[in-house]
């Protein structure tokens, strides 16, 4: 158990930095672009959070699984 939660780590903390640089690059577009454009320029790093949120919960099931493939890389 000990050593699926090392290997759980690093997913954790990629997406947690991904997140982080997404909240401010959104907060940024949103402080220096007006009207709708805004909205538009927002999707693209908010589908790229949620991508990797969900790449992030994907490989902790891989890790929790007996099939972790990219250990043998």
């Amino acid at each position: 158990m000990k050593s699926n939660f090392r290997k759980m780590i690093a997913p954790i903390v990629v997406a947690l930095v991904m997140m982080i640089y997404f909240i401010v690059y959104f907060s940024v577009i949103v402080f220096y672009v007006d009207g709708i454009l805004k909205y538009l320029l927002a999707v693209l790093p908010l589908g790229f959070a949620i991508l990797a949120i969900k790449t992030c919960i994907e490989r902790i099931k891989e890790i929790r699984s007996e099939d972790d493939d990219i250990s043998n890389y």
